[in-house]
């Protein structure tokens, strides 16, 4: 009981902070955004916890990224604040998500299910608590291009939006590299109970979050020039998504995972020992000091 009250409560705080970034903006366009993503979580919970399934999660996270984009899209367009500035940095997070949408849910069908879940399903408060987070998640993400898309003027294009345009495509190809990299090397049947650590992966342990991270900090330089006043909290995007890769959902789940499979053995310690756990560095083997 105890635990459950706790789960509701960290669900609400979850709720309450993104809410209270999308307040902070001024524009009702944003906080109307934003009950949209939870909305959409709450709902897709129900049928997830009913048959006791996680297989839709990461696509109702896609689905939530481009319904929220779309809905702040379409009524700046009817306010004529749409520029091609406003429209790129759209596309930016919609080509994004429906890439990684697309990749996970084909990754979670061939699986069989995603075993991060396995201990949260059964318990309603918890795996509430876990849909509600993703709400989070879309919002504070999205939050500083929504913001920038939603301004009076647009998407201010200057030199910064192009540096970031950059910043996001170098981000955004680590991540797909890295993803193809992974993807390939689990196809191999001589490859199973292995660890990979050849190409981007000889030199992140991690670097397929590494490129989100940085195409996130991509999208909050886009978005900097047309942010004012309490606006500038929404650009928390990248600072949230390290956060919540590193400490949270990814790396640290990870390397708990990677420690239990190949910790015994020695090949495996040398990886972890010489290999940076996220930023792409180079790596510090006995030939290479």
């Amino acid at each position: 009981m105890k635990q459950s009250i706790l789960n509701l409560i960290f669900s609400f705080l979850s709720f309450a902070v993104g809410y209270g970034i999308a307040l902070l903006t001024g524009l009702d366009l944003i906080q109307e955004a934003v009950l949209i993503a939870y909305m959409i979580q709450w709902i897709a919970f129900i049928p997830a916890y009913l048959f006791q399934t996680e297989k839709f999660y990461d696509l109702t996270g896609s689905i939530t990224y481009m319904t929220v984009v779309s809905f702040v899209c379409y009524y700046s367009y009817a306010s004529m604040n749409v520029n091609i500035a406003s429209i790129v940095l759209a596309a930016c997070i919609l080509i994004w998500t429906i890439r990684l949408g697309t990749f996970l849910f084909t990754r979670i069908h061939k699986a069989g299910e995603d075993k991060r879940f396995k201990l949260i399903k059964p318990s309603p408060t918890r795996f509430f608590m876990t849909w509600t987070l993703q709400g989070m998640w879309v919002s504070i993400c999205s939050m500083c291009a929504l913001t920038a898309i939603a301004s009076n003027k647009g998407v201010i294009q200057n030199g910064l939006f192009y540096i970031g345009l950059i910043v996001f495509i170098i981000g955004f190809v680590i991540e797909i590299i890295a993803d193809m990299q992974k993807s390939e090397f689990r196809k191999n049947p001589d490859n199973k109970d292995q660890f990979i650590q050849h190409g981007l992966w000889a030199y992140s342990r991690h670097p397929n979050y590494f490129g989100e991270i940085t195409l996130w900090l991509g999208i909050a330089i886009m978005s900097l020039s047309s942010l004012t006043g309490w606006q500038y909290v929404s650009l928390i995007s990248p600072l949230f998504t390290y956060l919540l890769l590193v400490y949270v959902s990814g790396v640290r789940l990870l390397e708990i995972s990677g420690m239990e499979k190949w910790g015994h053995l020695e090949t495996y310690q040398d990886y972890v020992r010489s290999t940076s756990s996220l930023f792409l560095t180079n790596p510090k083997r006995p030939n290479n000091k």
